[in-house]
This record gives structure tokens, C-alpha cells and sequence, in this order.
């Protein structure tokens, strides 16, 4: 029995006899020769059949496999610089699995439209995986930052009875007799009762938006990694949000640069992305749309234009700070130099991929906190439980949320966020 190794290793069995199992990717035939670009999930590798070395019933059964048929392969290892993955297979012995119907996805262009109604198989394709293996590695290395800086990760519920931001984006469901419930926008309300306990948590999960969006950056459904930090104020916030990111897009630089190779991403733009990090405020970043002769009204909220037009003018995610407070969310505190300014940050990525973080000061004060949902006109009796953070042994306490998608479409270089996640939910599509 040969060893059946996966094409990623297959650099420890050079000149020995092995076995893979995988999909056909591509093929080519030459005379006497045919190669067969197998794919297993960790990589890619080229099988070559010569008439030779194998019966005539093996050589004629490598003319019948379809693209992303399966199959079996036991051959010899050779080292090859220039053929896909720097490894060949000189192929003894030829199995199929299962043979593949016509398959709908093939090298010539396809719509966009087409490649999102066949998802389920567009995934297997060389870009799409390599996004999804960067997304990986996304997710770890969030895990591992905040792991290696002692933070506990603290499940919030996906179901709940109020919303955090407003009720205008969300997706409303009846729960049972109890009235009206709705999928989450965010953990942070939650996680902030978990930082009273733990001192620093991190929620990281799915959230929900019903915003009636259809630009490149906005999806229905995203993952969100929320850190909550007690006695945290907002530059303390701001320079953890400054670590993250350069932990994040230094691990992906290490462990994924053969994948970034593959979306053709300009590694330079990465290779900047080291503390520390500009910092301005939102007054600064008012007067840098003014001097580019953008038309903008101080109090309203930078659209994608303006963050675009903003990121411009850095070479680094950039940290915007100190914003209206009427354009923030209730629970965000105020400055106590300007009560019109909220302790709110949002980092802005460059190259025109715009707001990956939000963030702020919470508001820690009992009346203050009170008074801001009555402004609101929010339910007070569902905040109840948050109000009661306040009652018992309050804190200065800040956080901020980090959208995966936005971050991976980022790092990636992607022009549309719909290839950040396996299966997209958007306005117009919920299948498949």
C-alpha cells in the first residue's frame, strides 16, 4: 500500500511512490502523453500518464475524465520547478471515483450572475478558494490575537428583542407570544455586560442588516468580531484597533502570500500596513473633502464617496475620530471638550475599500445613558438589564466591531464583497 498524501506535502515524498485522491481541474493531451491537473483542496498538481509507463486500458481511461470528475492516482514524486505547484506526479496506476456530468463552469468568461446562481460549485475554482483560504486565515489570526492578549470570548444571542443601532435595518420575526423579535445588527450591547465580568471579551458571529443596499460593500448577512475592553477610553481603544489590523494583515503576508499570488494582489499596499496609523478627526477629514472640492455639509455622515475620497490621501488604514454625535449611535459617549462630538473612531481602509471598524467610548453614566435612549425614543423596558451595567459598579469602557467581509475583500484586493463568504446573501438573492 502506497501512502495517500495530500498535494500540499507532497514535497516530503520526492522520488517515492504515493497515492492521491482528488478532482480533475484541468487536462491537455500531447501524443503520447496526457497531463491531468489534479486539485485536492490543498492544493494543485500535474499527474502525467505516458503511454509507456502504463497499460493501454489506464492510458485510455484518462481520456474519459471530465473536469471535476474524482479520482485516484498512485504514481512517482518528482520535483519540478515549473509545473504547478513545483511537484509532478509520474503516474503508474489511474482510479476513477465518480465520473462528472458536463460541468456548467468552464474556462471560457462567465457573467457574474451565472457564476453566483452556480455558487456551490464556483467555489471550487483557483481564485475563489484562494479568498477563502485568506478568509481563513483571517479567523484565526482574530482568534489568536485576542487569545494571546487573555480575552474570553463571549457568545452573544442571535435572536434578540432590541436593536442596537436603530430599528429602521432590521429583520423583524415574531417570537412565539412574546411579540415581536429581531436577528441581531450587533453583540456589543452584550459584550459590554461581559467585559463588567471578565475585563476583555470578544463576540464573533453572524449579524444582520435589512438595509435596502446594493453597493459593492454591503451584504445581508456578515460575521462581526465585537472586542469589549473595561477601563478602556477611546485612545486606548484606538491604538488595540491599530495592533489588530497589523497583526491581521501581517499573518495573512506570512501564511497565505501563495494565495494573494493568485489573485495578482499588490503585496506593497500590505506590506504598509504597520503602526502606528494616522490619526485625524472628523473636522480634518471634513476639510480634506473641501480641498478636494467635494461638496459636504459638517454633521452628516461620510458615505462610501467620501471614505473613498478620504483613504486617498494615506497609504495606511486611517483613524477618523471625534464625530457628530447625532450621527452615532445612543450609547457612544460624548466628549466632554465639545458635547456635540461623540468618542467614536471608524478606521477607514486604503485604497477605497472604506469603514472596516466602528468604534467608540461607551456612555458610563446612569442619567446620561437614560436620558440618551428617551432621545431615541427606544423601548426603555428592553434595556432594562443594560441600564443595570451602569447601576452596578460601572466603568469607563470602550470596543469596537471589526466586519470580516470588508476586511477580507481588503486584504484581498476584491473589487465586490459577494466573494468574501461561501454563499452570499444579498437584497436581490437568497439562493443558492
Amino acid at each position: 500500500m502506497k501512502p495517500t498524501v495530500y498535494i500540499k506535502d507532497l514535497s516530503k515524498f520526492v522520488n517515492e511512490e504515493v497515492t492521491l485522491k482528488g478532482w480533475l481541474y484541468n487536462k491537455r493531451s500531447s501524443g503520447k502523453v496526457k497531463f491531468l491537473i489534479m486539485r485536492d483542496g490543498s492544493g494543485y498538481s500535474q499527474c502525467i500518464v505516458f503511454k509507456g509507463n502504463v497499460s493501454e486500458e489506464i492510458f485510455n481511461l484518462a481520456d474519459t475524465i471530465a473536469q471535476e470528475s474524482s479520482f485516484e492516482i498512485t504514481g512517482l514524486v518528482k520535483k519540478e520547478p515549473r509545473s504547478v505547484g513545483g511537484y509532478e506526479i509520474d503516474v503508474h496506476n489511474l482510479k476513477i471515483i465518480s465520473l462528472a456530468h458536463e460541468y456548467p463552469i468552464t474556462p471560457k468568461e462567465h457573467g457574474i450572475e451565472f457564476l453566483i446562481d452556480h455558487r456551490h460549485l464556483w467555489v471550487r475554482s483557483k481564485k475563489q478558494t484562494a479568498i477563502l483560504k485568506i478568509r481563513h486565515r483571517i479567523v484565526k489570526a482574530i482568534r489568536d490575537f485576542f487569545d494571546e492578549r487573555d480575552f474570553v470570548l463571549f457568545d452573544p444571542p442571535i435572536i434578540t428583542p432590541n436593536a442596537s443601532e436603530g430599528t429602521s435595518t432590521l429583520f423583524e420575526m415574531d417570537y412565539f407570544d412574546l411579540g415581536k423579535a429581531y436577528l441581531t445588527q450587533s453583540g456589543q450591547l452584550y459584550a459590554e455586560a461581559g467585559a463588567l465580568a471578565f475585563g476583555k471579551v470578544y463576540t464573533f458571529g453572524p449579524t444582520f442588516r435589512a438595509e435596502k443596499s446594493k453597493t459593492r460593500r454591503h451584504l445581508t448577512e456578515f460575521w462581526m468580531v465585537e472586542p469589549e475592553m473595561a477601563f478602556y477610553d477611546l485612545n486606548d481603544d484606538m491604538d488595540l484597533a491599530e495592533e489588530f489590523l497589523e497583526y491581521i494583515v501581517q499573518s495573512v503576508l506570512k501564511d497565505r502570500e501563495e494565495e494573494l499570488k493568485i489573485l495578482e494582489r499588490d503585496l506593497t499596499h500590505l506590506q504598509k500596513v504597520k503602526r502606528p496609523f494616522p490619526r485625524i478627526s472628523y473636522d480634518d477629514a471634513v476639510e480634506i473633502l473641501h480641498k478636494k472640492g467635494i461638496e459636504f455639509k459638517w454633521g452628516d455622515d461620510f458615505g462610501a464617496a467620501d471614505e473613498t475620497a478620504i483613504s486617498e490621501e494615506f497609504e495606511k488604514p486611517i483613524m477618523v475620530h471625534r464625530y457628530p454625535a447625532d450621527v452615532k449611535a445612543f450609547y457612544m459617549k460624548r466628549d466632554t471638550e465639545n458635547p456635540k462630538l461623540a468618542l467614536a473612531v471608524d478606521v477607514l481602509a486604503p485604497e477605497g475599500y472604506g469603514e472596516i471598524i466602528g468604534g467608540s467610548q461607551r456612555e458610563d453614566n446612569l442619567d446620561t445613558l437614560l436620558q440618551r435612549i428617551k432621545e431615541h425614543d427606544l423601548p426603555e423596558e428592553f434595556f432594562s438589564w443594560y441600564l443595570d451595567l451602569r447601576k452596578y459598579g460601572s466603568v469607563p469602557h470602550s470596543g469596537f466591531g471589526l466586519g470580516l467581509e470588508r476586511t477580507v475583500a481588503w486584504i484581498c484586493g476584491l473589487e465586490h464583497i459577494r466573494e468574501t463568504i461561501p454563499f452570499p446573501s444579498m437584497i436581490y438573492r437568497n439562493t443558492p
